[in-house]
């Protein structure tokens, strides 16, 4: 069984390191969102890539679930001391990552070639892909102004009321290679319980993913990343509130009714099952809060026992 999964944020990292105790890893391709990768300090960082691939390989800060295990912050401490920004907090060995990748890619490599280097560095086996290789941007529109999406999301916490968003770059880019073949060839693709505006929504602005996911043959089943009227992490939430839309699971089946097939809710919102249902999906309430890798491995047996 090859599995498809789109992927950004925490809660996809959660869900994928449960996927692979079911399945094998070298059996799962992740499509991961690149609209939160920035430059700092003249390093290029893409958040969502190594939050996928740090977690996959046992490394990731399990008390964030972001950055690595352990890392200590003498680096940033010491911009610090230089009056440099330090509000995005990079540990010392995930600037390495950082400090790598940016150097790969300025001799020639394209992000899918870093991102195999890295995943492969990490002992992954499972293949981790980028949306793209060419840059898209998310910026967040708000009532403060448009803002670049890491200065909305950590300096700024979310915080400004948000009216849209606009994936810049993303007319021009084109899905890395391989991405659209593993759609097409997968037994089932996956769209991880992650937010749907800022996640799932660069990856689905990509010119050609939005129509490979409605051709392709294979079962496209969602996991709701609301649970009882609210995100379990980030802005969902409140997302959905400033766009004048319900709070709920069934607003995010709504917003993926033209390609999925399936789609899981958490049991509190057993509820909806019916409402999802007359969208044309067959539906299943579970437990989806991980807050352990035993339950992320049932959150995920579920989703694999809803394939045909």
């Amino acid at each position: 069984m090859r599995i498809a999964a789109l992927a950004g944020g925490v809660g996809a990292a959660k869900f994928l390191a449960g996927l692979v105790q079911e399945i094998d890893p070298e059996d799962l391709t992740v499509v991961v969102n690149t609209g939160d990768d920035f430059e700092w300090h003249g390093l290029t960082v893409c958040p969502d890539l190594d939050t996928v691939i740090y977690t996959l390989g046992g490394i990731a800060n399990p008390s964030t679930g972001w950055g690595v295990r352990g890392d200590t912050f003498n680096a940033l401490e010491r911009l610090e001391e230089l009056g440099s920004d330090s509000w995005f907090r990079i540990g010392d060995r995930d600037l390495a990552t950082h400090v790598y990748r940016t150097h790969r890619l300025r001799c020639g490599s394209s992000l899918s070639d870093v991102a195999r280097a890295l995943a492969a560095a990490s002992g992954v086996t499972a293949s981790v892909l980028p949306m793209s290789d060419a840059p898209v941007r998310t910026r967040v529109h708000t009532d403060e102004g448009t803002l670049d999406f890491q200065d909305y999301f950590v300096r700024r916490r979310c915080s400004p009321r948000v009216s849209g968003f606009t994936f810049e770059g993303s007319e021009r880019a084109a899905p890395a290679a391989g991405v659209l073949e593993a759609i097409d060839e997968a037994s089932a693709v996956v769209v991880c319980p992650s937010n749907p505006f800022i996640s799932i929504g660069p990856i689905l602005a990509v010119p050609g993913m939005r129509q490979a996911l409605r051709s392709t043959a294979a079962q496209v089943v969602a996991i709701s990343p609301i649970v009882a009227g609210k995100a379990l992490k980030g802005p969902a939430d409140q997302m959905l509130r400033d766009a004048g839309l319900e709070v709920s699971a069934a607003s995010i089946a709504r917003m993926y009714r033209d390609f999925t097939d399936g789609f899981v809710l958490d049991r509190r919102d057993a509820a909806l099952v019916l409402e999802v249902e007359r969208l044309g999906m067959n539906v299943r309430a579970v437990e989806t809060v991980m807050d352990s890798p035993a339950v992320a491995a049932r959150l995920a047996r579920a989703v694999l026992e809803m394939l045909p």
